[in-house]
C-alpha cells in the first residue's frame, strides 16, 4: 500500500524521480537500482501515516515521532512566550527515518509564535535547543479542559541535516490534539515545554509516536518517572 505523502515532499520526490532516470542513462542497471533505493527513502521520508491520539481530557501528546534525548528543567528563552517560571522541557530527536510530520500536544488556542534563524548542529545535542535554527509556537490550553488557560510550547528546531522548518500555525489559530500543524526536513529535534509543575510520564532513551505517545497527564499526581533499559 502506497503510503500518505505530505504534500512538501511532492517536489523532492520529483526531483528523486528525475535523478533515478538520469543515473540510470549513466550507469545502466546500477543506477537504476541506486535511483530506485534513494526515491524509494525520499517517499517513505515524506509518509504521514494516521495516528490514533487518545481523546481523553487532561492528556498532552508527542509532538513528534522519535527518541527522547533529554529531560530538563529550564526557564524558557524570552522569544518562546511561556514566561520566566521553571518548566520541564521535554527534547525529541528525529533520525532521517523517523515521520517528520509534527502534531500539536493539545486542544487549544495558538497565543504566540516565533521563528528564530541559528546554526545547524547536531539536534541530538543539548545545545540546539539554544543555538540551532527553531520556529516557536506557544498555545493556550482550551477552556474547559484541565490546567485551562495555561500555556504550553513546543518548539521546531533544524538539525545537522534538516535545513527547512514548515510551521502552519499561527496566532489565532485553534487546534485539536494530534492534529498537524508541520514538517521538519530532514533530520531534526522537537522540544516541549509543559506548564508549570507538571511533571513528565516519559524518560531518557523512550521512543515516542507523534500523536499517540503521552508525554503527560494534568490529572496526574505522579512524581517524576525513573525508567531502565532492558
Amino acid at each position: 500500500m502506497i503510503p500518505k505523502i505530505h504534500p512538501a515532499g511532492t517536489p523532492f520526490i520529483a526531483l528523486f524521480a528525475a535523478a533515478g532516470i538520469a543515473l540510470t542513462l549513466w550507469l545502466g542497471v546500477t543506477g537504476f537500482w541506486l535511483g530506485a533505493i534513494l526515491l524509494g527513502w525520499c517517499i517513505y521520508f515524506f509518509r504521514d501515516p494516521v495516528r490514533v491520539t487518545p481523546s481523553r481530557e487532561g492528556l498532552i501528546v508527542s509532538p513528534a515521532d522519535g527518541m527522547v534525548v533529554a529531560v530538563a528543567s529550564v526557564t524558557p528563552d524570552d522569544d518562546l512566550g511561556l514566561g520566566t517560571e521553571t518548566r520541564t522541557r521535554i527534547s525529541v530527536f528525529l533520525n532521517v527515518f523517523d515521520v517528520h510530520v509534527n502534531r500539536v500536544p493539545v486542544t487549544g488556542v495558538v497565543v504566540h509564535t516565533h521563528y528564530r534563524p541559528g546554526k545547524f548542529v547536531n539536534a541530538a545535542l543539548d545545545k540546539a535547543s539554544v543555538d540551532n535554527e527553531r520556529a516557536a509556537v506557544a498555545l493556550e490550553i482550551a477552556a474547559g479542559l484541565p490546567r485551562a488557560g495555561q500555556r504550553i510550547g513546543f518548539v521546531q528546531i533544524a538539525g545537522l541535516i534538516a535545513r527547512r522548518i514548515i510551521c502552519n500555525a499561527k496566532v489565532g489559530d485553534r487546534f485539536r490534539t494530534g492534529e498537524r500543524y508541520g514538517l521538519i526536513r530532514f533530520g531534526s529535534r522537537t522540544d516541549i515545554y509543559l506548564p508549570p509543575g507538571l511533571e513528565p510520564l516519559v524518560v531518557v532513551g523512550q521512543r515516542m509516536i507523534g500523536g499517540e505517545t503521552v508525554l503527560a497527564d494534568c490529572l496526574s499526581s505522579e512524581s517524576k518517572r525513573q525508567g531502565e533499559a532492558q
